[in-house]
């Protein structure tokens, strides 16, 4: 059985996507279609403009989608489609690139959205009062005690639980600091501020995931051709009533990365390909998991090499 996965923000770098634009006319189509969503040239900024300005998340949001979306598109074109998959994930924002990629939201509609959502989380918390900070070499109860108990009057929680050695704590700066401290007492290996100008997945998102949820609710949510596995559940969802609601609890909530691909292990996937920007996915897979295949699609001799 077969997982296509997709990255989530942090894979972000210049020039990403051109070379499948270049090669095949599917891909190139989806960088047209999403600058016309946009209203302006994003495509320009992902191939040609400094990573500073690309990494702003109301940037970095669509463009890793469009990216992953243009490698999608460019296997459609080589006949392999969202029916080689059994099931789809994505980290964060990936999940709305899993989501486009198997048929439950429209390439415009996901564009707009995530440009929104990446506007919303930067708005929700003034630059400077957040942090997000990774803990390596603790498990995730280790890390969620000592979030709750360094929080004090402020907030921080885990994050994301990428892998069994890697958690990411996000909330007030200070507290993450307190919290990145006594991790560090409790014998982690290192623990990382991450370069983030918002504390993405912690409660003081709500700002955020009010105007997600208001965005959501006028957007067609169809069924998924293949069941999503939702970060926040860490279990199959096709519903669109219930996508919906995950994806708005998806911006304060905990992405459950390890647990999403210990339920797709459990279900007999042997293979997953992350389509789109870097390797990060695969590499916390095969912490997850060592016996996994994974497979990186990003560029024409990635697809080439499907063919063989």
């Amino acid at each position: 059985m077969r997982a296509f996965v997709f990255p989530g923000q942090g894979a972000q770098t210049t020039g990403m996507g051109r070379e499948l634009a270049q090669t095949y006319p599917a891909a190139r189509d989806v960088f047209v279609e999403v600058d016309e969503a946009l209203g302006e040239k994003l495509s320009e900024l992902i191939w040609e403009g400094d990573i500073e300005t690309l990494t702003l998340t109301q940037n970095a949001q669509p463009a890793l989608m469009a990216t992953s979306m243009a490698a999608f598109r460019a296997m459609e074109s080589e006949g392999i489609d969202i029916g080689a998959a059994d099931y789809v994930a994505g980290h964060s924002l990936g999940e709305y690139s899993a989501l486009c990629a198997s048929g439950a939201l429209t390439l415009a509609d996901t564009a707009q959205l995530l440009r929104l959502r990446g506007q919303a989380m930067q708005e929700a918390v003034p630059v400077g009062q957040g942090a997000m900070a990774a803990i390596l070499g603790l498990d995730f109860e280790t890390v969620d005690r000592i979030a709750r108990d360094a929080a004090g009057d402020e907030v921080v929680q885990a994050a994301n639980d990428n892998d069994p050695a890697q958690v990411v704590i996000s909330g007030h700066r200070g507290a993450v600091e307190r919290a990145s401290a006594a991790a560090k007492e409790a014998g982690a290996k290192r623990a990382l501020m991450l370069p983030v100008s918002a504390p993405f997945h912690s409660v003081l998102m709500q700002p955020a995931a009010a105007v997600m949820a208001d965005a959501l609710a006028g957007v067609d949510i169809q069924p998924p051709a293949v069941p999503l596995i939702a970060n926040v559940r860490a279990e199959p969802v096709i519903e669109p009533g219930a996508i919906r609601r995950l994806l708005v609890e998806q911006v304060t909530g905990t992405v459950r990365w390890r647990e999403s691909i210990a339920y797709l292990i459990g279900a007999g996937v042997t293979e997953f390909w992350e389509i789109g920007a870097g390797k990060a996915l695969s590499g916390m897979i095969k912490r997850i998991a060592r016996e996994a295949e994974v497979r990186n699609i990003g560029m024409p001799a990635d697809i080439d090499a499907l063919k063989g």
